[in-house]
């Protein structure tokens, strides 16, 4: 098996909030890391322009994938016009086809902004499309459907406050300082959360939450996942393979 790992969301820092502890154990189990944006969080600010913000956060998401020696990727995309269609479906394709990661983790079908479902609809396409040989796409066909993971959505709930329980969870208590120092990179991200949402919790936040998923999985801090085992699709949990004891199924 190839020993690469994806992770695909929608904005800088969104990878860091939710599986960034993971990353980091994968990292250290010998595993490449890749973590791609579909936008560069051109709307992210208050005060600059797009395309200032877009380099500042761009910037910002190599420096956090940095930390933990990953890779960054921005596919470019719109913040907020995030679309279900041909261009982003090839793309996300064309990605899935040069890096060839064996895992891949996307954001929850079900979470608080329409960004984030419309991504992790699009990523699962993807991975199903990337072996297709007759796809628009550019780049040599996948030889395989990766695994596909999906992280907790934001505060663990959907757009309607229902909470949404993982399948399983990853102990990351000894990964937690470096996910928060992945996510302080995030620092102009910080500040639109101050003066759009009124939210000056940003770094609390993470550790309050990853301290919830901790307690229910009865450890310090942990990240919570669901597996895709649709059709097609591969069903072990491979990674409770690599990480063995790290990851809790209650």
């Amino acid at each position: 098996m190839n020993t690469t790992a994806l992770a695909i969301f929608s904005h800088p820092d969104d990878a860091e909030l939710t599986c960034a502890g993971t990353l980091s154990l994968l990292k250290k189990a010998g595993w490449e890391i890749h973590i791609a944006t579909m936008t560069p969080g051109d709307k992210g600010s208050a005060e600059h322009t797009r395309e200032e913000i877009s380099a500042i956060r761009k910037k910002e998401a190599a420096t956090a994938a940095d930390v933990i020696g990953a890779t960054y990727h921005c596919l470019e995309f719109e913040d907020v016009y995030i679309l279900y269609g041909r261009n982003t479906i090839n793309r996300t394709t064309e990605l899935i086809r040069e890096v060839k990661p064996s895992i891949v983790f996307t954001a929850s079908p079900e979470d608080y902004m329409v960004d984030h479902e419309i991504t992790s609809r699009i990523v699962q396409t993807a991975c199903f499309a990337a072996g297709i040989k007759n796809m628009e796409a550019g780049g040599e066909p996948f030889d395989r459907v990766p695994y596909l993971y999906y992280a907790d959505p934001l505060d663990g709930i959907d757009k309607l406050g229902r909470e949404i329980k993982p399948s399983f969870y990853v102990d990351i208590s000894k990964e937690t300082d470096t996910k928060e120092k992945m996510l302080a990179c995030h620092a102009s991200q910080r500040e639109w959360l101050l003066k759009h949402h009124k939210i000056d919790e940003y770094l609390l936040a993470m550790r309050r939450f990853a301290g919830q998923r901790g307690a229910e999985a009865g450890t310090a801090y942990a990240e919570g996942f669901r597996q895709h085992l649709g059709h097609g699709f591969p069903h072990e949990n491979v990674l409770a393979e690599i990480l063995e004891d790290l990851v809790i199924i209650i």
